[in-house]
């Protein structure tokens, strides 16, 4: 018989794998498939289009629907400039934590659910466990769409899905939905003295981040009602975090370039705010025209996410909170890979351990007293699926 590793074993095994969003997952997706079909689940591999990088779909259990699926992904952010206490791509345990780059984001949960599939494997399941693992979450929640279209039609239907981002083990019912655009100011140099014959990209860049702080002030102002009033804050907000340009103080700038993003309350589309982005893009940019016609404004969507509305009667939520006791009502500002497996008629919640402030940061990190939480969790999943 395949011997059948811990969880512990198991996430120190895909923490080894540097699985970096820019860089292949392909060795941990290479070696979490060979361990699952040791242990007899069904696997489909899904393949990026273009890059080296894979998402996988597996299954243990009847081949019947109404089952329960596990999805994480599987890219962690960079390490690069960070000032670690250990090796990032080893866990390590002290002071009651085990520190890693994906400890808490989320390989961690990753883990469980492998052994979960494993350990299931033997058992006498009324309805199957399945699990999905994603890439390129974290530069887009790219993934996943990809990987239902490929897999889904090929596996027989989950009724639940559970995103393992880390929540404390809470079960978070609904998250903001969004979309970015890269955004690229072209101006015309000239010496700032006669700065009104050019056209500076930096200070043309700056209207529009203006108009984002304006978005931002009118969505504050409305009063929030339903769903939406459950989120921090309950409106829809603007933001850049980057922005770039010019070439020295005395110059109008040639060019400018920053990200402008929306994260939008369930009763808004992303695409509302697509739309008079580039509206109040093309009144900019033929402001510039008539000083410079060559000038211009190029706006690329760069991701579009859906966001996750809490569910009246949801078979996850209702599980999830069997599962784990809590009965509280939680939804987050940050976005994950649920509305993906919500719009394919799937009911999902978003429910992991580990804490969300952690990820991303240096000497990441889940408490041993977390890890715990999210092996009991499993095991109460698997006796749930005998019954």
């Amino acid at each position: 018989m395949t011997s059948r590793l811990s969880p512990r074993e198991i996430q120190e095994k895909l923490i080894s794998f540097p699985t970096v969003s820019r860089d292949t997952n392909i060795p941990l997706i290479d070696w979490v498939q060979s361990y699952l079909e040791e242990h007899g689940a069904t696997c489909i591999r899904h393949h990026h289009e273009s890059e080296p990088k894979a998402g996988l779909w597996a299954f243990v259990g009847p081949a019947e629907e109404d089952g329960v699926v596990l999805s994480g992904h599987t890219d962690v952010v960079p390490v690069d400039g960070q000032e670690w206490s250990s090796d990032p791509f080893t866990v390590t345990e002290r002071d009651g934590k085990l520190f890693g780059r994906g400890t808490a984001d989320m390989k961690t949960f990753d883990a469980m659910a492998v052994w979960a599939l494993a350990e299931a494997s033997s058992k006498a399941l009324t309805k199957p466990l399945h699990l999905a693992f994603t890439y390129d979450e974290e530069i887009g929640l790219l993934g996943a769409e990809p990987l239902l279209d490929d897999c889904l039609p090929q596996v027989p239907k989950p009724a639940v899905a559970i995103i393992g981002e880390p929540t404390e083990m809470k079960v978070v019912a609904g998250h903001k939905a969004g979309v970015a655009f890269d955004t690229v100011v072209n101006g015309f140099e000239v010496h700032s003295s006669i700065a009104y014959r050019g056209v500076s990209a930096v200070m043309e860049a700056a209207k529009l981040v203006d108009w984002g702080n304006q978005v931002n002030a009118a969505n504050a102002a409305k009063e929030a009602t339903g769903t939406d009033a459950m989120f921090d804050p309950p409106w829809t907000n603007a933001h850049v975090g980057t922005i770039e340009g010019g070439t020295a103080h005395n110059i109008t700038a040639k060019t400018c370039r920053f990200v402008m993003s929306f994260r939008c309350i369930p009763s808004e589309s992303p695409e509302i705010y697509a739309e008079a982005y580039e509206t109040e893009v093309r009144r900019v940019e033929a402001s510039m025209q008539a000083i410079r016609p060559e000038t211009s404004i190029t706006v690329t969507r760069m991701f579009s996410s859906k966001g996750l509305t809490p569910e009246i009667d949801g078979k996850a939520d209702a599980l999830a909170r069997k599962l784990t006791g809590d009965n509280g009502s939680h939804v987050v500002s940050y976005g994950t890979e649920a509305g993906y497996f919500q719009a394919r008629g799937i009911s999902a919640v978003v429910c992991g351990p580990g804490n969300i402030e952690q990820a991303h940061q240096p000497d990441e990190f889940i408490t041993l007293e977390e890890f715990d939480r999210g092996h009991a969790f499993m095991r109460h999943l698997i006796a749930e699926l005998e019954v």
